[in-house]
């Protein structure tokens, strides 16, 4: 058993210009940063630098409705960027040791396809591929061939039955198929190659893939959800969760409960690591954050911040309301993000908020932990969570690129690794061995294995 100390993860969770709503105004943004390849480059080296276990882009299928709101479109930074697969597959040939994670929808995406894109990115970057397993809350059934976007109920089941197939997918080949002998000109054992023979309620697929099992034997799985269903699928299925959490005691009850249902799947609670986002503001005493957070703060427009509302209020008049009226309830009727949904609606009551204080509240890291501090101070925060079962990673999120990021990496860095609670430098080669996760055995060759046990006794 190992005596060595826990240690911290933490990820790079990059939204181009930064995480705030107006970050690309501000003096310090890269503006064209979403489809500016050298900046996103700057950005996965500096977070290597900072010896980072991951760097994440949050992606959806999605577009901006320009019919709904015009005027919101003609000001947001956050309609155009890189696909991100394509883009990790590039910067992959740039870095060496940070992981990446793509995020990919099981409501909006085909297995057979998925499978074979997330194979391919961890043969190219050597093992530091991870999929965020997500079902996509928001509607964008008319950018596809389906009928509406599915109830949530169903999207999970959907889910559940994607995420199993993909695996199965991952398996096609066991590990030692490709003999690749010149001399006698085997290249492939056929006893080794494997077929899915899927078919399930939304899937039928012969298989195998078309790549050989990945370096990691999949790439680590990601999971987002903090619904009844999210927490469910991500304790059977996940590594890792990327979670939002306001309040220290949110996360304690979210981090015990995920890991007390691991067990029933035959889990361990060190096979399923618990990331919360935190968006730092930085400076070099309380009274400088603090004003650095204003200023952020006072770039978001009235048409973005009545944008903002108007879609956590949807269906909901608000001409009648001034920004500094108490907020009213939220809409508990969405079949679309129900955990998101449950965060900003605590938010508003627990602190009872008014518009502008709620629309100010969610335009920095929608509804994920603000801290706003010296780096000390952001060291701290995260130093608690960490030893207190509420954390066993953190998704920092920049406010603006690039610097925030740099900052984060030149300043609060080196406090954890004083304090014993970060490395000093990577411990291994992918992603999976950086963040102490075993790699899978292929799911045919146990099974095969259990086979041979029954059929000897």
């Amino acid at each position: 058993m190992s005596t060595s100390k826990r240690q911290m993860r933490l990820g790079a969770f990059i939204m181009a210009t930064g995480h705030h709503i107006a970050a690309w105004r501000h003096p310090e943004a890269q503006a064209d940063a979403g489809l500016n390849i050298d900046h996103y480059r700057e950005l996965a080296q500096t977070a290597e630098r900072g010896k980072f276990d991951l760097v994440f882009v949050a992606d959806s299928p999605a577009g901006w409705d320009r019919a709904k709101d015009p005027e919101a479109l003609r000001r947001t930074a956050q309609g155009a960027h890189f696909e991100p697969l394509t883009l990790w597959a590039a910067l992959s040939q740039v870095t060496k040791h940070i992981g990446f994670v793509a995020t990919a929808s099981t409501t909006y995406e085909d297995p057979y396809l998925l499978a074979r894109r997330f194979a391919s990115l961890d043969y190219i970057s050597k093992g530091r591929a991870a999929w965020n397993v997500v079902t996509t809350g928001a509607d964008v059934s008319k950018n596809f061939s389906i009928s509406g976007h599915p109830a949530h109920a169903d999207r999970y089941e959907r889910a559940e039955e994607f995420v199993d197939l993909v695996k199965g997918l991952w398996d096609s080949y066991e590990d030692d198929a490709f003999i690749r002998d010149k001399e006698s000109g085997v290249y492939l054992d056929p006893d080794k190659v494997h077929l899915v023979d899927h078919k399930g309620k939304f899937f039928s697929v012969a298989g195998p893939l078309n790549v050989g099992r990945p370096v990691q034997g999949y790439p680590v799985i990601v999971q987002a959800g903090a619904s009844e269903p999210g927490r469910e699928l991500a304790a059977r299925t996940a590594e890792m969760i990327f979670t939002a959490n306001q309040t220290f005691e949110d996360a304690q009850e979210f981090y015990s409960d995920v890991k007390g249902r691991l067990a029933r799947y035959g889990r361990r609670s060190d096979e399923l690591l618990i990331s919360p986002g935190i968006f730092p503001v930085l400076g070099g005493t309380e009274a400088e954050a603090q004003a650095n957070y204003d200023h952020i703060q006072s770039l978001v427009h009235p048409s973005i911040a009545w944008n903002i509302l108007a879609r956590h209020y949807k269906g909901i008049d608000l001409s009648g309301y001034s920004l500094d009226d108490p907020a009213p309830p939220l809409p508990d009727n969405t079949e679309l993000n129900k955990s998101r949904l449950k965060l900003v609606s605590d938010l508003v009551s627990r602190n009872n908020l008014t518009l502008r204080q709620f629309y100010l509240a969610v335009a920095t890291a929608r509804g994920h932990r603000t801290v706003v501090g010296t780096p000390e101070q952001i060291a701290d925060a995260m130093q608690t969570w960490f030893e207190n079962g509420a954390a066993d990673a953190f998704n920092i999120m920049p406010p603006i690129l690039p610097t925030a990021l740099t900052d984060f990496v030149d300043q609060v860095v080196p406090i954890l690794r004083k304090r014993g609670l970060f490395r000093h430098e990577y411990e291994g080669t992918t992603l999976r061995e950086n963040l102490g996760l075993q790699r899978p055995p292929n799911g045919f060759v146990v099974q095969a294995g259990q086979q041979q046990v029954q059929a000897a006794v």
